[in-house]
């Protein structure tokens, strides 16, 4: 497609992949929607990128609807989704408890999975569009602490085959990204500091392939892509 006519939502947008991915589609000339829980994150970001920010949390079906409404309302339309809301958790599966399994999953694939519903009832009706989910190499191959957060990536890979069984028809192209460790807020956040940081994946390299799978002429589709860094040490 040509960047310069989507309209786009990302969501988890202030700040890491989200952020760099709106910026670059926004140099490229799309029209963008932002999301994320913080609304003074997510305006901050929307100003700094020439975006709208909308403070949603897209766990909850009230605030995607909102989402939604209020996207169309800027955008004029849609024909691009980014599902790259997420947060992370790490622990022994004993230490593991059923609250913390159930927000992972709240957020992962839930949340993933009511944006991903409202994308394909209007793409379905414009017979056109695109979705793409950030998924993790963390959906690809599980490790150990990573129970929750791996299986709430296992199932957004699953929603990902599902969407593209169905919607392929509608000429809508559903799309998946797989990163390995990307250098953002995500292992901080974890209470992990993240070592050799310069020969490591950064968002920008996520959003450079973003960009690249939706520019792709609309007749084919990159199904997945995996990125890895080329030396981590």
């Amino acid at each position: 497609m040509d960047l310069s006519t989507a309209k786009v939502i990302i969501t988890g947008a202030s700040t890491g992949i989200g952020y760099e991915t709106a910026k670059l589609l926004a140099s490229k000339g799309a029209k963008v929607v932002i999301c994320a829980r913080n609304k003074e994150a997510i305006e901050k970001a929307a100003a700094e990128i020439g975006a709208l920010g909308v403070q949603a949390d897209v766990s909850e079906e009230a605030d995607v609807t909102r989402l939604f409404e209020q996207a169309f309302a800027y955008l004029g339309g849609l024909n691009v989704v980014i599902n790259n809301a997420g947060v992370g958790y790490m622990a022994p599966l004993t230490q593991t408890t059923t609250e913390d399994f159930t927000r992972i999953w709240e957020v992962n694939v839930k949340g993933a999975f009511l944006v991903g519903r409202a994308a394909a009832r209007h793409f379905t009706e414009t017979n056109t569009g695109n979705i793409i989910n950030i998924a993790s190499t963390a959906g690809q191959r599980g490790f150990a602490t990573g129970s929750a957060y791996c299986a709430s990536k296992f199932a957004l890979s699953a929603l990902t085959e599902c969407w593209r069984a169905e919607l392929r028809k509608h000429n809508v192209r559903v799309m998946q990204v797989n990163p390995s460790e990307v250098i953002t807020e995500f292992a901080p956040k974890l209470g992990r500091q993240p070592q050799n940081v310069d020969s490591k994946l950064k968002a920008s390299e996520i959003a450079h392939t973003i960009a690249s799978m939706l520019e792709m002429n609309d007749v084919g589709f990159i199904t997945d892509a995996t990125v890895w860094a080329t030396n981590p040490q």
